[in-house]
């Protein structure tokens, strides 16, 4: 239950309050908006201009509370990443949860968080003490560290791919698949659809191997959806069409 509402005009501010137990941020409010277990107070951050979308040089900087939507008619946005993002979740969720609140709450299903991960997105962590901390999303993941998001960094240099399979068209999948390769060569395989966060399946120096990679990163991916064994398959199948998009 949400007891007490704030909403800071400065980022100052906003830190301050959520230095202090059971205090959580509020950005688009569809999770929190559901019913708390425990009491909690939030802190709208709507004013304080985290919403910004922009491209500096290589990179597409997105603020934490750039709205699903915003991010997905962003024309910088490349186009696989777009086809993740109306995945994540229906038009109107896109239009109300923002890029840090769908970080932090994903579980294995994410189609964004997947792409970001494949990327090698950089997510950037502000504290009540002043300290700013830039940590790759496959370090934040497991962890989950407590702090305010302010942007996500992704590379614009990077060709990638996207495929998945599910139930339905617009349902969350039951396996997806995201590959990002450098003109360097390096190339990274993030495998969702299943547990509790998106997995890095192959960070490399080539693409050769993504097929086995998808399929190993399923192994034990038993659940309600789909056996293991299913999902190395279609795994595989999905990385190999992804690998022949890069």
């Amino acid at each position: 239950m949400i007891t007490a509402y704030h909403r800071p005009q400065t980022l100052d501010e906003a830190l301050k309050l959520l230095a202090q137990p059971n205090i959580l941020p509020l950005g688009g409010g569809t999770l929190l908006s559901h019913s708390q277990a425990d009491s909690v107070q939030v802190v709208d951050l709507q004013a304080l201009g985290l919403n910004t979308i922009k491209k500096n040089g290589n990179n597409l900087e997105i603020g934490a509370t750039a709205t699903l939507q915003q991010l997905l008619e962003n024309e910088a946005l490349p186009a696989a990443l777009k086809s993740a993002l109306k995945l994540e979740a229906p038009l109107n969720l896109r239009n109300a949860g923002t890029a840090a609140g769908t970080i932090v709450a994903c579980d294995g299903r994410s189609t964004f968080v997947a792409m970001l991960l494949a990327l090698d997105a950089k997510i950037e962590i502000r504290y009540s003490n002043l300290e700013n901390r830039m940590l790759n999303i496959g370090d934040f993941l497991p962890l989950r560290p407590r702090g305010l998001i302010t942007s996500i960094t992704i590379p614009l240099n990077a060709k990638i791919a996207f495929e998945y399979v599910s139930r339905t068209p617009a349902d969350k999948p039951i396996v997806c698949v995201a590959l990002a390769q450098w003109p360097s060569g390096r190339t990274r395989l993030a495998v969702g659809g299943y547990g509790k966060a998106p997995m890095l399946a192959m960070d490399g120096t080539e693409s050769e191997g993504v097929e086995a990679a998808a399929r190993n990163a399923f192994h034990e991916a038993n659940d309600e959806w789909a056996s293991a064994e299913y999902r190395m398959d279609v795994a595989a199948t999905l990385a190999k069409r992804c690998a022949e998009k890069v």
